[in-house]
C-alpha cells in the first residue's frame, strides 16, 4: 500500500495532462467537425473534394503516425516546429474532427429536405435555418455516436507518450520500468476506467436531457 501511495503523485500529474489533452481536443474537434460536415454539403465541388480528401487521410492513417508526423515531420521539413503539447492537441483535433464530421454528416442527411424548404418559405436565412431548426435536431440524433467517440478519445489520449509528453501512460511506464513491477500499469488501467465511467455518465446525462419529447 505504501508503494501505491508513493507513485500516486506522479500518476495524478500524468492524469492532469491526459485530461487536458482530452478536454482541448473535444473543444476544438466538435465545432470543427460540424463545419466540415456542413462543407461536405456545399455546392462548391472543390470545397467538397478538399474536405473528402482531409477526412480520407485522417481516417485512413493511424493516429500514432499522425502525431509523429506533426511533431517530427513538420520540423524536419522546416515547415513548423511545434511544442510537444501543442503538436499533440492539434493532431488530436484534426483527427477527431474528421470522425465527428462524418457523424454530423449522417445527422444532417437524416433531416428531410422539406424542413429546409419550409424554413425558406417562412423567410429564414440559411444560417438561421441551420442554427434554429437543423442543428438542434442533428445534435439529438448524433449524440450516441458522439458519446462513443468521446470514450475512444479517453483511451487514444495515451498515444501522446510517443512524443514524450508526461501523460498518465508515460507516468505508469516510468514507474514500472524503474521499480520493475506491473502495479503502476494496474493503477493506470483503473484511472483510465474511472475516466471512461465519468465520460460515459456525462454523455448519457446529455442524451437524457436531449430526449425532451420522450
Amino acid at each position: 500500500m505504501n508503494y501505491i501511495w508513493s507513485i500516486m503523485p506522479s500518476l495524478i500529474t500524468g492524469l492532469k495532462m491526459t485530461v487536458g489533452v482530452f478536454a482541448l481536443t473535444l473543444l476544438g474537434a466538435i465545432p470543427l467537425g460540424v463545419l466540415v460536415a456542413m462543407a461536405l454539403r456545399s455546392e462548391i465541388f472543390l470545397l467538397r473534394w478538399v474536405m473528402n480528401a482531409y477526412i480520407w487521410i485522417m481516417r485512413g492513417t493511424p493516429l500514432l503516425l499522425q502525431i509523429v508526423f506533426v511533431y517530427y515531420g513538420l520540423s524536419l521539413a522546416h515547415i513548423a516546429t511545434l511544442p510537444r503539447f501543442e503538436a499533440a492537441v492539434m493532431t488530436f483535433i484534426l483527427n477527431y474532427a474528421a470522425y465527428f464530421a462524418e457523424i454530423f454528416r449522417g445527422g444532417l442527411q437524416s433531416i428531410p429536405q422539406g424542413q429546409y424548404e419550409g424554413a425558406q418559405v417562412l423567410g429564414f436565412k440559411p444560417w438561421q435555418t441551420m442554427k434554429k431548426i437543423i442543428l438542434p435536431q442533428v445534435t439529438k440524433i448524433v449524440m450516441p455516436s458522439v458519446g462513443n467517440e468521446v470514450v475512444n478519445l479517453v483511451k487514444d489520449s495515451s498515444l501522446v507518450y510517443v512524443i514524450g509528453i508526461g501523460d498518465l501512460m508515460r507516468a505508469g511506464n516510468i514507474a514500472a520500468a524503474r521499480d520493475v513491477t506491473l502495479i503502476p500499469y494496474l493503477l493506470v488501467g483503473v484511472l483510465y476506467l474511472l475516466l471512461t465511467i465519468v465520460a460515459t455518465m456525462i454523455m448519457r446525462r446529455i442524451e437524457n436531457k436531449l430526449n425532451y419529447y420522450r
